[in-house]
C-alpha cells in the first residue's frame, strides 16, 4: 500500500512540477520552544574572493541531501507535536537556515539564534544564566568544519547543539565545546573500524587519501596517528582539493594517483565527501589505474557518485563503513504528502503566514531552489539516505526538555520557564528511547551506534550496497559474501612487512620507517616482545644463541680435572715425577761415586727435589682458580725453578774457574764446591724471594672473569697485571741460565772423559727455546689454553733439564758402571788443546 501511495504521489508531483511550489516556506514554524536548524540546502557558493561588500550570500545549486535532512527534522518535530506521551501540551517550533557548506554563511543564522528572544540583538551581559535566547537548542550543522566554528558560539551560551553528521574527533573536546552533541560516532570509532578491517585481511602497506577539508584532514590525521601502533605502514598520504574549479585540480589529482602507482599499494583508504571522491575516481579511470581495494566511508560511498561515473566498476573493490542506522517509519509517506501539499494554494498561504510570525524579514531561509523541484528529484535518495540521525537529534532535545519541564505522560506544567543550559544535565545523564531503540550520549557527547560494513556489489550493471559485516567494539565479517577483483576472488596481498616470529626483530628497509624485514636476533641478545624493533642484549653474566627468546646463565670455564687434555698433562707430569724420583734414588744410592760427585754431589739431590716440586706445581693450574691461587702460581714456579738453576749455576761457575781462570781456581773453588756452595744456593734463593716480594707489590696476577672470549661460558683465568713484575719474577732465572750457558758452551774434553758441561749447555738451550715459545703464546692466549701453556712449559722445562743433565748420568750408573770411575771424571772439565789435523 505504501509503495502504491508513493507512486501515486510521484505522478501527482510530476504533473504539477511545472509551476513553483511553496516548499521553501516549510522550514519555519512558531512554538512554545523553538529549535534552530542548520542544513546545507545549497552548495557551490559564488566566489567569495570577489566579494567587496557584506551583501547577501547565495548558493547556486540545490543540495538534495541537505533538503532531506531538513525534512527529517520537520517530520520529527511535527510527530512530537502530535504525540500524547512526549511533551504533551507543548508545541515545538523550528527555524531552519541554509549553511551552503560555508562557515561564513553558517554564522548568520547562528548569531540570529543567539539573539535575545523577541529581539534581533544579542545582549551583552556578565551573567547569562537568565538569558533567554531565540532558540532552545540547535540541530546541525552537518559538517565538522562548520561545527568547529558554531560550537564555540553556542558553547559560550551553553545552548545545546546536536549535529547529525559532524564526526571530527576535535569536537569530542568537552572543554572547548561543552554544549556540543552528535547522534553519530566520532571519527575515532570509524578509524578503529578501518584498522580492524586492515588487520583482519593482513593489509599493512596502504595509501590514505583525504579531502582537503576538516572532515578529511581530521580523519586522516587520526588514522595516521593510530595506524603505526596497529602495525599499519602508510606508504603515501595525499590530499585532494575540495574546490574543483581551480586551474590545478587535474594536475593535483594526477600527482596523487601517480604516487599511488609508484608505491605499488593495493589498498587505498579514502576519507572524503562525495564531490572530491568523485573527481579522484574519475581521474583514476582516465589514467587506467590498476584495480585497487578502496576502503571508504559513508560520506562518499552513499553519496550517489557511482551512478554518475562511467565504467566505475573498473576501479576494483569498494568496501566501507556506514552508520548502523534504522529507518524512520512514515518518513517517506510524509515527504510524499508534503510534496503534494506544497502545490496547493491554501496550504501555501497558511505556510507563509507561519513564516511571517517567525520574523522572516530578518533572515530568509534562502532555499529558493526548493520551490522548483519535485518528489521525483529526491525520491532516489529517500530509499538509501540516512535521516535517522536528524530524527534522533530532535528527539534527544525533546526528551531532555520533557524531563526539564517535569512533564507527566499526560501533560506538562504550564508557566515553567526553561533556559537552554538547563537541558544539558538531562542530555548528559539520561538515556532516551526512539521507536523502541535506546540511545545515550557518552562522555564525549556522541552516540556510538556502530557501523555496517558494506560492499559495492554489481549485478547486471546495477549497484547494490551489500552488507558483509558490522562493527561494534569488534569486527564481524562474512567473508563468503565478499568477491574481490582478483582472478580467484580472494583478497589481494599488500604487505610491507610480515609479523616477526619469536626471536626476530624488525629491520627497517627503505625510507618508510614502518617498512621492515624480520631478522634473527644475533647471539647474546634475546627477543624482548612481539614485533619489537630491536633485540635486548643479554646481561654480561648471561648468553643466548641466535634467534633466542631468552638469555641463559653462563657456565664457568676453566681447566677441569676430568678433561682429556688435563688427564694427558697430568699423566705426563706423573711420568716426569716418577723419573725424577727414580733419578733421585739412584743418586742417593750412588752419592759417593765419582759421577755423582762430579755432577754436584748433594746439590744434585736438591736440584732434583726442586724439579719434583716444579712438576707438582702444575696442579696449581688445574681446577677453579681464585685470587690467592693466581698470586701463588707464578711465585711457586719461580722459586722451584730457581732451586734447580742455582745448582746448575754453581756447577757452571766451577767449570768456568777450572777452564777459563786456572790461576784463580785454587783460591775461589772452595766457594763453589763442598759446603760453601750452599751459601751461593741460599743467596740465589734469597734474591728470588726478594724479587717475588717486589712482584707482589708491583702487580701480581689476578683473577679475571672473561665474558667475551667464549660464546656461552665465562672464562675464569689468571691475568697478568704488570709485565714489568712478570719480567722481574722470571727474569732472574733467565739470567742464571744465561750465565750457565756462557760458562759451559765452549768447554771441551778428551774423548775418554765425560763432559759435564755439555749437559748444562743443552739443558739451558732447551729452556731458552721453551721459554721463547711460552712467552709468545702466553701473551696472546685468552682461553683455558693459557693454563695449558703454563703447565706444558713447566713440564717441558722439567723434562728438558731431567733428560739432558740427569737421565744420561742415570744411564751410566745403571748400564755403564765401568765409566763411573775416577779416571773418567777426574779433571773431566779441564780444557785440552785441539790436535792438529
Amino acid at each position: 500500500i505504501m509503495v502504491s501511495e508513493l507512486l501515486l504521489c510521484l505522478s501527482l508531483g510530476c504533473a504539477a512540477a511545472l509551476k513553483p511550489t511553496c516548499l521553501s516556506a516549510q522550514f519555519r514554524r512558531p512554538g512554545d520552544y523553538i529549535l534552530g536548524g542548520l542544513f546545507p540546502f545549497g552548495k557551490d557558493m559564488v566566489n567569495l574572493t570577489a566579494r567587496l561588500e557584506p551583501s547577501l550570500l547565495v548558493c547556486e545549486r540545490l543540495y538534495v541531501d541537505g533538503l532531506t535532512w531538513a525534512l527529517g527534522m520537520k517530520f520529527a518535530i511535527e510527530e512530537i507535536n502530535n504525540s500524547t506521551s512526549l511533551l504533551p501540551g507543548v508545541t515545538l517550533g523550528y527555524d531552519m537556515y541554509d549553511t551552503c557548506f560555508e562557515p561564513l554563511l553558517a554564522l548568520h543564522p547562528s548569531l540570529l539564534f543567539l539573539s535575545q528572544n523577541g529581539t534581533t540583538g544579542i545582549g551583552i551581559l556578565s551573567n547569562y544564566t537568565d538569558y533567554q535566547a531565540r532558540v532552545t537548542a540547535v540541530i546541525g550543522p552537518h559538517n565538522s568544519g562548520l561545527c568547529l566554528v558554531t560550537a564555540k558560539l553556542f558553547g559560550s551560551f551553553l545552548i545545546p547543539q546536536v549535529s547529525y553528521a559532524a564526526s571530527s574527533e576535535k569536537l569530542s573536546n568537552m572543554e572547548l565545546y561543552p554544549s556540543f552533541y552528535r547522534t553519530v560516532p566520532s571519527d575515532k570509532v570509524l578509524v578503529e573500524a578501518v584498522l580492524h578491517l586492515l588487520n583482519r585481511f593482513g593489509w599493512n602497506w596502504i595509501a590514505t587519501i583525504a579531502s582537503d577539508d576538516e572532515y578529511g584532514q581530521g580523519a586522516q590525521a587520526l588514522f595516521v596517528s593510530i595506524a603505526g601502533n596497529n602495525n599499519i605502514c602508510i606508504a603515501f598520504e595525499g590530499l585532494i582539493p575540495t574546490d574543483l574549479s581551480g586551474p590545478n585540480v587535474n594536475s593535483q589529482l594526477e600527482d596523487t594517483l601517480n604516487l599511488i602507482k609508484k608505491t605499488k599499494v593495493n589498498i587505498v583508504v579514502l576519507f572524503s565527501f562525495g564531490v572530491s571522491a568523485k573527481a579522484l575516481l574519475e581521474q583514476s579511470i582516465r589514467m587506467r589505474l590498476s584495480k585497487k581495494v578502496w576502503i571508504g566511508t559513508e560520506a562518499w560511498m552513499l553519496s550517489g557518485i557511482a551512478d554518475s561515473i562511467p565504467n566505475i566498476q573498473s576501479i576494483g573493490t569498494v568496501l566501507g563503513f556506514v552508520m548502523k542506522t534504522g529507518t524512520v517509519p512514515g518518513f517517506q509517506n510524509y515527504v510524499a504528502d508534503l510534496f503534494t501539499s506544497v502545490q496547493q494554494d491554501e496550504f501555501c498561504q497558511e505556510s507563509r503566514e507561519f513564516s511571517r510570525l517567525m520574523s522572516a524579514d530578518v533572515l530568509d531561509t534562502h532555499c529558493k531552489q526548493c520551490d522548483h523541484i519535485s518528489l521525483r528529484d529526491i525520491s532516489p535518495r529517500l530509499s538509501i539516505f540516512k535521516v535517522q540521525p536528524v530524527y534522533v537529534a530532535v528527539h534527544s532535545v525533546a526528551h531532555a526538555l520533557h524531563r526539564a519541564l517535569a512533564c507527566s505522560l499526560r501533560a506538562c506544567p504550564r508557566g515553567t520557564s526553561i533556559r537552554p543550559w538547563q537541558l544539558l544535565y538531562f542530555m548528559n545523564k539520561f538515556p532516551f528511547e526512539v521507536n523502541g531503540q535506546s540511545f545515550r550520549f557518552d562522555q564525549s557527547h556522541s552516540t556510538n551506534i556502530g557501523y555496517k560494513l558494506i560492499l559495492w556489489s554489481w549485478r547486471n550493471d546495477t549497484l547494490t550496497y551489500l552488507p558483509v559485516g558490522d562493527y561494534e567494539q569488534s569486527l564481524y565479517i562474512d567473508e563468503s559474501q565478499i568477491q574481490f577483483h582478483t582472478a580467484d576472488d580472494k583478497e589481494p596481498t599488500t604487505e610491507c612487512f610480515t609479523h616477526c616470529k619469536p626471536g626476530q626483530f624488525r629491520r627497517i628497509k627503505g625510507f618508510h620507517l614502518c617498512c621492515y624485514d624480520c631478522t634473527d636476533c644475533p647471539e647474546n641478545t634475546s627477543w624482548s616482545s612481539e614485533d619489537s624493533s630491536s633485540c635486548t642484549p643479554c646481561p654480561e653474566h648471561q648468553w643466548a644463541p641466535a634467534r633466542s627468546t631468552r638469555c641463559f646463565q653462563r657456565s664457568e670455564r676453566f681447566l677441569f680435572w676430568d678433561e682429556p687434555l688435563t688427564i694427558g698433562l697430568l699423566t705426563l707430569m706423573s711420568i716426569i715425577i716418577f723419573l725424577t724420583c727414580l733419578a733421585g734414588l739412584l743418586f742417593v744410592k750412588s752419592l759417593e761415586t765419582p759421577l755423582v760427585q762430579a755432577a754436584g754431589g748433594e746439590r744434585t739431590l736438591f736440584a732434583l727435589l726442586s724439579l719434583l716440586l716444579l712438576s707438582l706445581s702444575c696442579c696449581l693450574y688445574v681446577g677453579k682458580p681464585s685470587e690467592h691461587l693466581c698470586v701463588v702460581q707464578g711465585i711457586v714456579c719461580a722459586l722451584c725453578l730457581n732451586g734447580c738453576f742455582s745448582t746448575l749455576f754453581i756447577k757452571s761457575l766451577e767449570i768456568a774457574l777450572v777452564t777459563e781462570f786456572p790461576r784463580c781456581a785454587p783460591t775461589l773453588l772452595c766457594w763453589v764446591t763442598h759446603r760453601r756452595s750452599w751459601l751461593l744456593v741460599a743467596l740465589c734463593l734469597l734474591t728470588q724471594l726478594l724479587l717475588c716480594y717486589c712482584h707482589l707489590h708491583l702487580g701480581p696476577d689476578y683473577l679475571v672473569a672473561d665474558y667475551k672470549s667464549l660464546p656461552t661460558e665465562v672464562l675464569l683465568v689468571c691475568n697478568t697485571k704488570s709485565w714489568v713484575a712478570f719480567a722481574l719474577l722470571h727474569g732472574y732465572n733467565s739470567c742464571l741460565a744465561l750465565v750457565s750457558l756462557l760458562c759451559t758452551f765452549m768447554v771441551q774434553t778428551s774423548g775418554k772423559k765425560y763432559n759435564i758441561a755439555r749437559g748444562i749447555t743443552i739443558a739451558t738451550i732447551i729452556c731458552f727455546i721453551i721459554w721463547i715459545f711460552f712467552i709468545a703464546l702466553f701473551a696472546t692466549l685468552r682461553t683455558v689454553l693459557r693454563a695449558v701453556t703454563q703447565i706444558a712449559s713447566i713440564l717441558a722445562t722439567s723434562l728438558g733439564i731431567l733428560g739432558s743433565y740427569y737421565i744420561p748420568k742415570c744411564y751410566i750408573i745403571l748400564f755403564k758402571p765401568e765409566m763411573n770411575t775416577v779416571d773418567c771424571f777426574q779433571n773431566s772439565i779441564k780444557e785440552e788443546p785441539e790436535e792438529d789435523s
